[in-house]
């Protein structure tokens, strides 16, 4: 066994509320909690970074009010340094800003934890990998889209599968605590692709199924 293949382990999964019925997110919210999810995933987008408008900092305070686990917070939005402190203050334990979005990333990413949150960076599946390698020592997760960020229910992207493998080795080769999280087509039939990943973001897969135990407990496995 290799040693890349050695960091194969139980998953973290952050079901994604994109996909929840939004006229019910505290009872979806505490249902996935109770089914064994560890994270929620927010999906924050603005209309201009990518052609779709969902929550802002409002939404995900409210969310922090009901939620039982940490808020994965995933910004594709433009400047996001002008709202940094917004989604602090309402209760992000994470929150993930992609590399095209700002013009100065690696200080983002300082305000962000002077904040008191956990800082992640992610890029569009078109964006090479290698623009992202000298920030991974500076956050605590990286997120790779293996869809084009903006919408549910797109298909899983295996050419994205490079980019978790670079990532993995350079994590690896220099003893980083950073995490790799995926989102984006996450299911049964993609699960054997992301043996090197530690977070899986599922929407339709989780809150489409009958019983979210029985989803979670499948990624998870």
């Amino acid at each position: 066994m290799s040693h890349l293949q050695a960091k194969a382990k139980v998953k973290l999964v952050a079901p994604s509320i994109l996909s929840a019925d939004f006229a019910n997110l505290e009872k979806e919210i505490k249902a996935v909690a109770a089914a064994g999810a560890d994270w929620i995933h927010v999906d924050v987008m603005d209309g201009h970074f990518v052609p779709n408008l969902t929550i802002g900092a409002p939404v995900v305070k409210s969310l922090k009010r009901v939620s039982p686990l940490p808020l994965d917070v995933h910004l594709m939005i433009e400047n996001p340094e002008r709202y940094i402190q917004d989604f602090a203050t309402a209760g992000a334990d994470y929150l993930t800003i992609h590399i095209e979005s700002t013009a100065n990333p690696s200080q983002v990413i300082q305000e962000i934890r002077s904040l008191g949150v956990k800082p992640g960076i992610s890029l569009r599946p078109g964006t090479d990998v290698e623009k992202i390698i000298h920030l991974l020592p500076l956050v605590d997760l990286v997120l790779v889209m293996t869809v084009e960020p903006g919408f549910g229910g797109q298909e899983f992207r295996l050419d994205q599968m490079a980019k978790i493998q670079r990532l993995r080795q350079e994590i690896e080769s220099h003893s980083l605590p950073c995490l790799i999280e995926v989102d984006g087509g996450v299911n049964e039939k993609t699960l054997p692709y992301l043996s090197q990943v530690d977070v899986l973001v599922a929407g339709s897969y989780i809150f489409k199924n009958s019983n979210y135990k029985t989803a979670i407990d499948f990624l998870k496995a």
